[in-house]
């Protein structure tokens, strides 16, 4: 048994996550701490609400609520449909918790103390009729590259093409509307990773085996144009960490906060001490996942993201662990993907653009989800979705081959042995070629779990639900019947194995699908297969079970259509 601790970015607070964010994170995250639970390995798996920062205030505003009280609301919202998608968090906290705020000022006092903290000068807009430095983000205007005419201080959504908020045309306050801006000098303090540039060069040059995803993006940040950049860890903003040397003040940052990309993936390890605080454990059953001096040598540390969080989490986090000079965890594996498009254009949170969590649930259940996004993952470039392909993956993966087997193989025992596995007969040359085919699938689906090939997993199990219905439909117990009762009792009683086989064997991509199979055949034996015809065993003659209903409804031509139509891509 090996101990691996699993995050997947942590989502931001303003509103519902959309499919996107979904398959970019957390549900890769949760396919894997599935798996590795299931092969008896000890699993840690945290993910938590990102809480700070300009979009939580604005988010806020526009909600009519004070901060505090919308981003406790929203955690309740995302914790309640995280579930209902059924990923098995051990535990989903929320930046703003205190663990967060004393880890924060912690890894600042540290950094502080070794000198790799310098304080900055530096000219920001200020909004004379907010009455507050305005960052970046906070700054909308005109594109000066595309006339969007809603670009922000740091980027245009349009277009892609990085600005400062002296490049907008007509600039303006995004929290009033205002106009009547200027720029003012204030003081922040900045994490000198330029100094540290060698340090995370080599660590990343280390990592032989990360996705070239991974390290191309992070390679650019170190060495295009004039390199790793130091970055400023503090913000002009009323809600966030207070800046402060561990427990004590920072002289010259009164009333400032830390950048919500300082704090954010701290939380990691202050969503794992939550945990342990909400189960009344002591401190030492977080830190053994956390700290190399207390037990953490032998856990290994895979981090799941969207490739657009990568340079935070190769360049900017390892720093402070390692700027922190504590035997502190650092990353073993970045698993990033690609984006996932919206019927030709891009999902997006702002832009309420695309299908979100809560709305995919109002139409389907989660697992025709997971198996759609899953086996769609964007792991070697972006990938789309349509309804055309959707339909298609849900109505010929699991309606016709996974839920039509268990469908014919439980009804046709019904009709001729009850609803008991029967007993009689022995396997003969197409049983132990099944075997011998399930072993070979069985095994490179492990090989695939092991290397977090998404699609390549979901295709080999799609592979071993597809040798069942061949069987099936070579060995055709209907009618062998007439001929061959018993033998035909050794095939049905295989065929219900298979069914617990399955259920095992999906519960990654397909938890509540699985647990139903599971429920339907009588059984709670979740073991995984090593030895396959053991395996197809594990329901003796005489073992009860039930029919279930349809596993997997077909999605109708009408449906199809109507949701397209329903979600043309704008949220209200």
């Amino acid at each position: 048994m090996a101990r691996h601790l699993i995050t997947s970015a942590i989502p931001y607070i303003n509103g519902i996550k959309h499919l996107g964010n979904l398959v970019g994170s957390q549900l890769p995250a949760d396919l894997y701490a599935r798996y590795l639970r299931q092969r008896d390995h000890e699993v840690m798996f945290i993910c938590a609400t990102d809480e700070h920062g300009t979009p939580a205030e604005l988010a806020a505003k526009k909600a009519g609520q004070p901060v505090a009280v919308y981003c406790a609301e929203m955690h309740g919202i995302q914790s309640e449909i995280a579930r209902n998608f059924g990923l098995s968090f051990d535990h989903f906290g929320r930046s703003s918790s205190e663990r967060n705020h004393v880890l924060t000022q912690h890894f600042a006092g540290k950094l502080d103390e070794n000198g790799w903290i310098t304080e900055v000068e530096e000219s920001q807009v200020y909004s004379i009729d907010d009455g507050r430095f305005l960052p970046d983000r906070y700054i909308e205007g005109t594109c000066p590259n595309c006339g969007y005419d809603k670009a922000r201080g740091d980027q245009c959504e349009n277009c892609t093409k990085q600005l400062d908020p002296t490049d907008l045309i007509e600039p303006r306050s995004a929290i009033s509307g205002s106009t009547n801006l200027e720029v003012r000098t204030t003081k922040h303090l900045y994490l000198r990773q330029r100094a540290l540039k060698d340090q995370i060069s080599a660590w990343i040059d280390s990592k032989k085996d990360w996705p070239i995803l991974t390290t191309s993006i992070a390679r650019k940040w170190l060495n295009d144009g004039d390199g790793l950049q130091d970055r400023g860890i503090t913000r002009d903003l009323d809600w966030g960490i207070p800046v402060k040397k561990g427990d004590q003040p920072w002289p010259g940052m009164e009333g400032k906060v830390f950048y919500v990309w300082f704090d954010a993936p701290i939380e990691y390890i202050a969503g794992t001490a939550e945990g342990t605080d909400a189960k009344g454990l002591p401190d030492s059953e977080w830190r053994r996942w956390w700290r190399l001096d207390e037990g953490a040598e032998d856990v290994t540390y895979t981090q799941f993201m969207g490739k657009d969080n990568v340079p935070f989490h190769t360049l900017g986090f390892p720093a402070t662990i390692m700027g922190s000079g504590e035997p502190w965890k650092l990353v073993d594996y970045i698993k990033s993907f690609n984006y996932l498009t919206y019927d030709g254009g891009q999902f997006s949170t702002s832009q309420g653009r695309g299908v979100f969590m809560d709305q995919a649930l109002s139409i389907l259940p989660a697992d025709y989800w997971r198996w759609w996004l899953l086996s769609h993952a964007p792991e070697s470039g972006d990938s789309e979705f349509t309804w055309d392909n959707f339909q298609q993956s849900v109505n010929k993966d699991l309606a016709d081959v996974l839920g039509n087997f268990v469908s014919r193989i439980t009804k046709f025992c019904r009709s001729k042995f009850g609803e008991v596995v029967p007993e009689g007969g022995e396997y003969g040359p197409d049983e132990k070629t099944l075997i011998e085919a399930l072993t070979t699938r069985i095994r490179a689906y492990e090989g695939f779990m092991d290397g977090m090939e998404v699609r390549k997993s979901a295709a080999e199990l799609r592979a071993i639900w597809v040798l069942g219905n061949e069987y099936l439909q070579s060995a055709a117990p209907w009618s062998t019947f007439k001929t061959d009762p018993e033998k035909a009792a050794m095939q049905v009683r295989l065929g219900l194995n298979l069914i617990r086989l399955y259920a095992v064997l999906s519960a990654p991509f397909i938890p509540f699908a699985a647990d139903a199979m599971l429920a339907a055949m009588g059984t709670e034996d979740r073991d995984w297969p090593g030895d396959v015809a053991e395996a197809l065993a594990a329901l003796p003659a005489g073992h009860a079970f039930a029919t279930p209903d349809v596993l997997f409804a077909k999605i109708s031509d009408e449906s199809r259509d109507e949701w397209q139509e329903r979600f043309k891509g704008i949220r209200a």
